[in-house]
């Protein structure tokens, strides 16, 4: 189609071909992306900013320029005039389709801002912080013994606390005369207690300062979330989230290393991103919990081994090949300001946890100390869904682990009408299998679809898509009621007795919602999340088989996703083995969690850094069993593994020729690369 040109807009991962010269906003709008405009496309409210993207979709291969919009108009000139318009911002009532290209929507040009669910856990931690504060009194310089500002501070130290400081920064000798003058020769000093080194003070201010802070930052592929943390009693003060910058070089981990190995120097354009996005989390923190960031002396962070190299500014290509190398596997401690460029005290430190394996990272071991399994003579099996999924298997006698490379089809993308969680998403979903007729509740209200008022109280939002717990509902719905096949088919036999359910060129779609925009399945969005729970699954399979059981005991979900599906239907569909349905749990930002527990407790960093060490590491990559089992695992729930407990609380449908159907294209690019292309017949 040489009169046309391809467009995909992330964070939402909405795509199509348009006719060339087509505005941008239009092919936004007849997309569904989530878009703001209000003056009619004539660049006056400067609602529709749009970036052009830097990176390489995942997979399309597209690579973008600015050239792929055309000249910046008169129109876009006068409002930057006016108003001004950051470096790169095109307002996408102007800008015009010309060449393939991506473009990313800012979340302040989205009309709902995408809810990123990654909250603060309850939890008791025994709090033994790495920083603690000690107010003093210093004497005053003597002529008659004259002595340094920091050895009379040293002395203070000793003699009131006895704490015995063996080192200092550079950073606090150049604030000490200041804050010991202003403060009358009473200051207070954050020292650092290190298990195995010298007690040192990092940050020095006059005055008594009570409370000092920490951060617990999450680094995820698609999200970053960040806790403000009250280091005397771990109280969670504020907690703000963010998309993922790196999102415009590739939805999903592979894509982002597959960018870096063809242009090496992007490394630290998505490192700055990156710490552009952190930098922004920590105003939004600090603003909320009313705090001077100042007193920010100590961050802990964690991250799959992709999202660790590229938050470090380490070349994370080596992990996009077997055998899959980290430039370090062990904790790494640096300056947070200096090293990381994070703007808080100037003597901070930032410590990333351990990670486990090639593609087990720091995100899994924090979970590991979350949710201590290695504590529990009950066989557990750990899930924490997200891109890529990662699994601990096992109990206080033996600890496995794995990672699955599920995709992005969980949160949304790669799914037709899919979306990330925001108001006015599908996020509940049921099918009365007598009319085949769906309700269902969307983010942001209370009431279901068929209830009074519905309309009205989504007003404000509509019903723009289905996000990742919907997705998950609605194929188990539509399975349940006799829709769709243990192979993964849409019934098109049904299509003469229910209007919902539709021709699709080859294929059937169920449709959900009519209008703009019209929700539906259709075939390839169930073959998507087949891949992505059949890859799961296997995963956990591959677990079992080498600590050599049928069954576990218990199953924990954890992650942002993770934490809000609904368990019969995670196991309805196949992505975790059967289990007693109360024993399957929600464990919540469990990464999160860990990387709190290690900001509040210095022990815990010790143990999780000896632990790592004791886990098992198995590489789903190059193991030929985990093949088999993907295969297998694309059936719903799977092709010949029982669900005895499913069944107690469920009635599945009867079980049929278990020879799964290709749809769609297959694998993609990424999956052939992780499952050595796995041959689905058709």
């Amino acid at each position: 189609m040489d009169n046309a040109a391809y467009i995909v807009f992330t964070p939402s991962g909405r795509r199509g071909r348009f006719d060339i010269g087509t505005p941008v906003l239009e092919c936004a709008r007849r997309l569904g992306v989530d878009l703001d405009s209000v003056c009619g496309g004539r660049g006056l409210c400067g609602r529709c900013q749009v970036l052009v993207g830097e990176g390489e979709f995942a997979k399309h291969g597209i690579s973008s320029s600015a050239q792929c919009l055309g000249q910046i108009t008169e129109a876009e000139k006068k409002y930057a005039d006016w108003k001004g318009l950051k470096p790169g911002r095109r307002l996408s009532c102007n800008a015009r389709l010309l060449q393939d290209v991506v473009i990313d929507v800012p979340p302040e040009s989205q009309v709902h801002r995408q809810i990123v669910r990654k909250r603060a856990e309850a939890r008791n931690i025994e709090i033994e912080p790495v920083i603690k504060s000690y107010y003093v009194e210093v004497e005053k310089p003597d002529i008659h013994h004259p002595s340094g500002d920091f050895q009379r501070l040293e002395q203070a130290l000793k003699r009131e606390w006895d704490v015995e400081l063996h080192d200092t920064d550079l950073y606090v000798l150049r604030t000490m005369q200041d804050a010991l003058r202003e403060g009358d020769w009473k200051v207070t000093a954050a020292v650092r207690h290190s298990l195995g080194r010298y007690d040192e003070i990092i940050g020095l201010w006059s005055g008594v300062i009570t409370q000092l802070y920490g951060l617990a930052i999450d680094v995820g592929t698609t999200t970053v979330s960040c806790q403000l943390v009250d280091l005397t009693s771990g109280e969670v003060l504020s907690v703000a989230g963010a998309m993922n910058p790196q999102i415009r070089f590739g939805e999903d981990l592979m894509s982002r290393v597959s960018y870096v190995m063809t242009q090496p120097e992007s490394v630290a354009e998505m490192t700055n991103a990156l710490r552009d996005c952190l930098n922004g989390l920590i105003v939004e923190t600090s603003i909320e919990a009313g705090i001077d960031k100042k007193y920010i002396v100590e961050v802990v962070l964690v991250g799959n081994p992709i999202m660790h190299h590229l938050t470090l500014g380490l070349n994370p290509s080596e992990l996009g090949v077997a055998p899959f190398a980290l430039v370090t596997n062990a904790a790494v401690k640096v300056y947070a300001e200096d090293d990381l460029g994070l703007d808080i005290c100037l003597g901070s430190r930032a410590y990333f946890l351990p990670c486990i394996a090639g593609h087990v990272g720091a995100d899994a071991a924090a979970v590991v100390l979350s949710e201590s399994p290695h504590l529990s003579q009950e066989i557990t099996l750990v899930v924490d869904v997200g891109t890529n999924a990662e699994l601990i298997l096992g109990n206080r006698e033996r600890l496995l682990a794995a990672s699955s490379p599920t995709g992005p089809a969980f949160e949304g993308a790669e799914i037709s009408s899919g979306q990330r969680a925001a108001p006015g998403a599908i996020e509940r979903l049921r099918i009365n299998p007598d009319t085949l007729e769906p309700t269902y509740k969307v983010i942001g209200c209370d009431l279901w679809s068929d209830e009074n008022d519905f309309d009205e109280a989504i007003a404000s939002t509509g019903v723009t898509g289905i996000c990742g717990s919907g997705i998950i509902e609605v194929i188990g719905e539509m399975y349940l009621a006799g829709i769709l096949s243990a192979k993964g088919v849409i019934d098109g036999g049904l299509a003469e007795h229910c209007a919902r359910i539709k021709a699709d060129g080859s294929t059937f779609s169920y449709l959900i919602r009519g209008g703009e925009p019209e929700i539906k399945i259709i075939q390839s969005d169930v073959r998507a999340i087949q891949l992505a729970k059949g890859a799961l699954y296997a995963g956990a399979r591959l677990l079992m088989d080498r600590l050599g059981i049928d069954k576990v005991d218990r199953v924990s979900l954890a992650g942002a996703f993770g934490s809000h599906i609904d368990p019969k239907y995670a196991m309805l569909l196949g992505m975790i083995p059967d289990c007693p349905i109360d024993k399957v749990s929600a464990a919540g930002n469990a990464a999160g969690t860990g990387a709190r527990i290690a900001l509040l407790n210095k022990k815990s960093r010790t143990e999780i850094e000896t632990l790592v060490k004791q886990i098992e590491k198995v590489e789903t990559a190059v193991e030929p069993a985990f093949q088999q089992h993907f295969i297998k695992s694309i059936a719903i729930p799977h092709e010949s593994d029982a669900f005895p407990n499913l069944s107690r609380i469920v009635k599945l449908p009867k079980k049929e020729s278990t020879q799964i159907i290709k749809e769609s294209g297959g694998l993609s690019r990424r999956q052939q690369r992780k499952l050595k292309q796995a041959e689905i017949q058709s």
